[in-house]
Parts: C-alpha cells; structure tokens; sequence
C-alpha cells in the first residue's frame, strides 16, 4: 500500500505550492496597488491645495446667464512648456443643444483656426454659408483650431467634444505633425516617437503629479517664450527620414481613433486632406546629401551661381543648363528643386515645372508644409473609416483651382494660411458636404440650396478694405522674421504684399456702413461686433467698449480676447 501512505506527502505539497503562490501574488499585488493608492491620495491631495492647472478641454461656465461649456485656455498646459500655451479661440458650448441645431466642430491647427485672423477663416465662410442657404437651421459652427498643435492634442479635444451632441467633426488636420507637439522635428516637448509613450507622456502632464514635478525640473531657469516659427530653425528633418515614417503612422492612428470616438457619439466626419502653397512658397531650409565631397560640393556650388546669374539676367534656359548640372551632383538640396522649377514656369514647360516644385517641397527641411505622406494617410485613413466619413480631397480641389495645377500666392498669404480666396474655396466645398447630409423636409424648408458668392459671404462677414489692410499688415511683420527671411523668393513676396496694401482705400463711412449692414443681418454674431468695435477704438472709445462688450464670448471673460490686440 505504498501509494496510499505516499498520498497525504502529495497533498501537502500541493497545498505547500499553493500557499507560495498565492503569497506571491499578495505581494506582487500589494507592490503595485500600495504606491498606486500613494499617487491616487497625493494627487488628491494637490488637487484639494490647488497645485497646478485643470488640463482638461472645457469647463463649465455661462453664456449670457446660461448653462454652457467654455474652452478651458489653460488645456495645452499638457503639451506646452509654461509660457508658451497655445490657445483656440474663446468659444462656448451651449449645455442644451436646442431643437433644431445642427452642432459642428471644427479640428485643426492654425490654418483651421483661421490664422492669420479667425474670424474670416474658412470656418466663418462655412457658417454664413449655411446661415444664409438653410435659414429653418440653427448652426453651431465651434471652431477649435489651434496655433501649433497637432493629432496628438486633438484626439483628447476629440473625446471631450464627443460628449456635447456632436453632428459633425470637420477634420482639417495634419500640418504640424513634424514640428508639433512629440514629433520629430518639434522644440515644444521629447521627441518621443513610440505613440504609446507619447500617450502616457501626456496624461502624466495632465496630472497635478506631473505638473508638480515638470515645475520642480525647470525650478531656477529661465521661462520658455513663444517665438513663433523662428524656434524651429535648428529641427531639420531630411526628407528620407526614418522618423517621419514614425510620424505618419502616428498620425494614422490618431486620425483613426479620433474618428472612432466620433462615429461612437453618433457623428459624421468630414476629413480633409491639407493644402499648401507650393509655387510661391521657396524652402525654409536645405540639406546637402549626405557623403557629398568637397570638392563635389565646390562644383556644386559654382554651377548654381552661374544659374543664378542667368536666371537674373532674364535668360532661364542657360540657368536650367546650369541647375540641372548641379543636380547631378545633389539633387536633394531643397532650393535648388525650386530654381529649377522656377526656370521650367518661365520657359512654358509647366509640367516639369510643378513637378520640381513639389520635389522642392518635399525636400523642405523644415517642415512646416504637409508632404505627401501626411496626404497619403489622410486618404488611407478615410477610406478605410467606413460609413459616416467622408475626404474632401482640400488639396486636389486647390490644385484644379490653381494655374497649371500649381497653388501659390492665388491662395495663400505664405507657407499654408490662406487668403480670402483660398478660405472661400475651401468652405464651398465644404458647404456642399454638408448640404447634402440635410435631408429632412424641416431642414430644408425655406432653403436655397445655391452657394453664395465670395462677395456675398465677406459683405455678410464684415470683411471691409480696413480689415483686408490689417491681415496683409500682419503677415508683412510676420514675413520680417525667420525663417521667411531666409527664403529665396522672400523679397518678392513683401513686395506683392505691399502692393496688395497699398492698392486698399480705407474709408470711414463705407467701412462703418460695412460692419452696421452685417451686424443687421446677424445681430447676434460676436465676431462681427468684435471687429466693429476694435475698428471705433480709434474713433469713438464708448461705443467702441460696448461693441465688444457685446463680444464677449462668455460670461465674466475679458474684453479683451487674448487672440488679437487692438492695432
């Protein structure tokens, strides 16, 4: 009977092996929920002591004494080193959508916002569009665009706006994936490419922990400042970059899951692939190929001075001879594509000569301009959505709207904002999208589905000769600083845009006119009694304090919107 005397040992064993283990899962458990219950109570605890900021999107507030929800300007304190947050337009959301709204956000970055003034922007085309064609609609058109963020800020914009009754997103993203916040080329945060660590990274910034220790890291230096597209200057990107597949696949799957998050709250998407300018815009910056000799780049660089003094001369076909020979020895130097491509433009062969521009784009490294790859995943992305999504191919649209398929100065102030002409287009075709999920008799009662002019959008927008004058004002400082200094073309885009200034006559009466005609037909637009009375600041100060008191774009907000400072 030895088996049956041996059977308690086995048991015992058992029970030995069972206990061991059971033990180590305690500790093992007790070594991760301990200091999770440790971080949980002192994040708490500086929450209670009022340590730090609230990152989230929005926050609760009032509009004209009702429930609303209000963009929350300290969110990019998770994506932003302190003193350089960057912030959308003040916005509020109603709590109660009312009956009858068709609500619509807009994501993006500054070319969404509307830069270089978002209130003439391509949202603000879109919203008198709709105002005027489907009249028995209420339209919400709640623009959160923003300078210098990128897919990594909007898929947390995306999940909290989820949640206020969404009818659309309009996703006009993908210009800052390279240089915006955890890409490759940024200045903002690490260069941390892997997405589940970008992801951890920024709820870590959004707790007061993180918040805590990023402040203790800085303690004694020097507050960063905004300096605008000058900081990039040192984050080149060479085109055949191995992190730029990283950022595309990033981007992919940002795009996606911000899609998703809107399919689930029952909304559809419009996703737009980004446009540029690519004729009138010459590279920030240009890299030899790697392993060039110094002797081939002393060929190099006597040949392109030769083109250079053809091409000043008024003879482009020798200075091509000359590019073209240079480009045998590197080919991969930005400006040099963009010499070429302007000799092809002025000796007729435009097909090469769009070609070599968007070879000159490409090879751009500083990438402040979407490439191919960035449109490449937008057009994956969307056809890969499914139901409730549609592209508007923005880019493809701007080069049928361009001559010789190439878009330039026709549309854009500079690199990617675009100017009266450019956000029109982009809203018509937007407008007609749109129109066309309004199918319900209700929705189409009293409507004229006919797109409204350019000049009956700006009449309707308040966009007077004084407003023209200050946007291209702007740009001209703007274009005083680098990198646009650096650009080969830089000298004759001032001047086209000083000529554009000057060719504007300022009018008092019809400008007054202007504003009080628009004002008419939309009492209730902020944006409009916000222009209007930066414009009497100069002339009449108390009228000027009650026109923007009327613009304030929420309860107890400043007068004074910190997008825009009186001229």
């Amino acid at each position: 009977m030895p088996a049956v005397e041996n059977e308690p040992k086995t048991n015992d064993a058992t029970t030995s092996e069972k206990t061991r283990w059971r033990t180590w899962l305690l500790v093992a458990a007790s070594a991760i929920m301990v200091p999770a219950l440790i971080l949980i109570l002192v994040e708490v605890a500086l929450r209670l002591c009022g340590v730090g900021t609230d990152t989230s999107v929005t926050r609760p507030c009032t509009d004209h004494g009702r429930p609303a929800f209000c963009d929350n300007q300290s969110f990019s304190a998770a994506f932003f080193p302190p003193g350089m947050l960057r912030t959308p337009r003040p916005y509020a959301i109603p709590a109660t959508k009312a009956p009858g709204t068709f609500r619509i956000f807009v994501l993006g970055e500054s070319a969404a916002w509307g830069e270089p003034d978002p209130t003439f922007g391509f949202a603000r085309y879109l919203e008198v569009m709709l105002r005027t064609s489907f009249p028995a609609v209420k339209f919400e058109v709640i623009n959160t665009g923003t300078t210098a963020i990128n897919s990594n800020v909007m898929l947390p914009i995306t999940k909290d706006l989820a949640q206020y009754q969404p009818d659309l997103f309009l996703i006009y993203a993908g210009g800052n994936e390279v240089v915006g916040p955890y890409g490759p080329g940024t200045v903002l945060t690490p260069a941390a490419l892997s997405l589940p660590g970008i992801r951890a990274k920024i709820f870590f910034n959004s707790t007061r922990i993180g918040q805590l220790v990023a402040k203790v890291s800085s303690s004694g230096q020097k507050p960063a400042e905004w300096k605008g597209m000058e900081m990039f200057l040192d984050q080149q990107v060479r085109a055949d970059s191995p992190q730029l597949q990283v950022a595309y696949r990033n981007f992919g799957s940002n795009l996606s899951d911000m899609i998703a998050v809107a399919r689930k709250a029952g909304a559809q998407v419009l996703l737009s692939t980004i446009t540029t300018n690519v004729k009138d815009c010459a590279p920030f910056a240009s890299l030899h190929r790697e392993g060039i000799r110094q002797d081939g780049l002393q060929q190099w660089d006597a040949l392109v001075q030769k083109g250079a003094a053809s091409e000043k001369a008024g003879s482009p076909a020798e200075a091509l001879k000359s590019y073209l020979a240079a480009a045998e020895i590197d080919s991969q130097y930005a400006e040099l594509q963009f010499r070429i491509a302007r000799c092809f433009w002025a000796i007729g062969d435009f097909g090469h000569a769009r070609d070599r521009y968007l070879l000159a784009e490409e090879l751009d490294t500083l990438r402040f301009r979407a490439d191919k790859g960035v449109n490449d995943t937008i057009r994956s992305v969307a056809t890969n959505a499914g139901r409730g999504v549609e592209l508007v191919d923005t880019n493809a649209i701007f080069a049928q709207a361009s001559e010789h398929g190439v878009p330039g100065s026709n549309l854009f102030y500079e690199h990617v904002h675009m100017n009266p002409e450019g956000n029109y287009l982009i809203a018509r075709n937007l407008f007609a999208r749109i129109a066309g999920m309004l199918a319900s008799p209700s929705q189409m009662e009293g409507s004229v589905v006919t797109v409204p002019t350019e000049e009956q959008c700006e009449r309707l927008l308040g966009l007077t000769a004084y407003d023209r004058s200050r946007i291209v004002n702007i740009e001209l400082r703007k274009m005083q600083h680098p990198p646009f200094t650096g650009q080969l073309n830089h000298d004759d885009e001032v001047s086209a845009l000083q000529q554009e200034s000057k060719g504007l006559k300022i009018e008092y009466g019809e400008t007054i006119a202007g504003y009080q005609w628009a004002i008419s037909q939309a009492p209730d637009d902020r944006l409009l009694h916000l222009n209007y009375g930066f414009f009497l600041h100069r002339y009449l100060p108390s009228a000027s304090e009650q026109e923007l008191r009327i613009a304030l774009p929420y309860d107890n907000a400043p007068v004074l919107c910190n997008w825009r400072m009186f001229d």
